[in-house]
């Protein structure tokens, strides 16, 4: 949600935009590093109850953000909701399977992890929409909010005795799992694929600022535009795995994906008059395309998981996911660091280049 917030957050801390962007970064590799480790330790609770801890360190993060009065005070709330929401998605992730039942187990997966998709789709806008007409700390006030919201929504919506007794995957549960060559492969493709969806995501409006001009509602109408085209990835990408299959999917999702990267770079060149209509259709294609990708690959590691391992392959995609989120958005700190913002479309078009190969070597195998 922070992404098209981060000039702002710079320029009202007196801190340059790579240096901000480590609020990025480190919510990312907290929650990748943190997820399984915390889960394990949480192993013996309640699994409801561990919801519930894990959405009010969540709430608590977001307002203690919300009224930071320093970068440093800022950095450790991102750190208490990078360890909240590291927690919170693989224990909803076990619990909707133990609910659901083996039969329908893979759907139930499917919508918990989709909700998470759809909702890092709507965070772009509706953290510039926000935060551009009210400040950025009414961001992190309205997120608070919503936990509270979905604190009361557990409570009434999930009985005590919900997954009760139910075990959770170990650390070498969860590295024999990892060691399985289909879900070693499928992981390296999210891995790529998230380095390049985050080498461009969270400087979208520095780029939007330098290569077209755009002030605070051109970077709103921007964000909402590729928001909308997110959601729509996301919420057909299951349809189009039905009919296409998974494979088909995920082809022409990183080919899309990586092309969109790739005129942003080549647009650089022009002036801003010029670059305008093909930046636009490559910002809307990038964000259908990275999100099409996503039901797609979870369908792949459900199929390639026993049924009682898919929650353990969905909750180490997730994991995959956000180190890869973690490494993007240091790279793109640094290429804006540079004032190279030009750089970043083709180092992100590289990193889908890589995964789009991988996808390729592995299934001629």
């Amino acid at each position: 949600m922070i992404a098209p917030l981060l000039p702002t957050i710079a320029a009202d801390l007196g801190m340059s935009l790579s240096a901000t962007a480590m609020l990025v970064v480190v919510f990312t590799i907290t929650l990748a590093i943190s997820s399984p480790i915390t889960t394990v330790i949480t192993g013996r609770l309640n699994r409801r109850d561990t919801l519930l801890v894990a959405m009010t360190i969540f709430a608590v993060g977001n307002f203690v953000a919300a009224f930071s009065a320093t970068f440093s005070t800022l950095l450790v709330a991102r750190l208490l909701m990078a360890v909240a929401a590291g927690l919170f998605v693989p224990n909803a992730n076990a619990l909707a399977g133990a609910i659901a039942g083996p039969a329908r187990r893979g759907r139930a997966l499917a919508i918990v992890s989709g909700g998470m998709t759809i909702a890092i789709a709507l965070g772009l806008p509706l953290g510039a929409l926000v935060g551009h007409a009210f400040g950025w700390r009414t961001t992190f006030l309205a997120v608070a909010v919503m936990g509270l919201v979905a604190i009361v929504g557990i409570i009434v919506g999930i009985v005590r005795t919900a997954g009760e007794g139910m075990s959770v995957a170990s650390l070498s549960e969860r590295m024999g799992v990892i060691r399985q060559a289909p879900i070693l492969k499928l992981l390296a493709i999210t891995l790529f694929w998230s380095i390049g969806a985050y080498t461009a995501y969270p400087y979208i409006a520095s780029y939007l600022t330098t290569v077209l001009g755009f002030g605070t509602s051109g970077i709103g109408a921007t964000v909402s535009m590729w928001g909308f085209a997110a959601a729509i990835g996301v919420t057909t990408g299951g349809a189009l795995n039905d009919r296409f299959g998974s494979g088909r999917v995920v082809t022409a999702s990183l080919i899309l994906l990586g092309c969109s990267f790739a005129v942003l770079a080549a647009v650089t060149v022009l002036g801003p008059a010029a670059a305008q209509i093909p930046a636009l259709v490559a910002i809307g294609v990038w964000g259908f395309s990275v999100w099409s990708f996503f039901p797609a690959q979870m369908a792949r590691l459900i199929a390639a998981s026993s049924p009682s391992q898919a929650s353990v392959s969905l909750s180490l995609n997730t994991s995959t996911m956000y180190l890869g989120f973690s490494i993007g958005s240091a790279l793109g700190a640094g290429i804006i660091g540079l004032d190279a913002v030009w750089a970043i479309g083709i180092a992100a078009a590289v990193a889908e280049a890589i995964s789009l190969t991988l996808n390729y070597l592995f299934a001629r195998k």
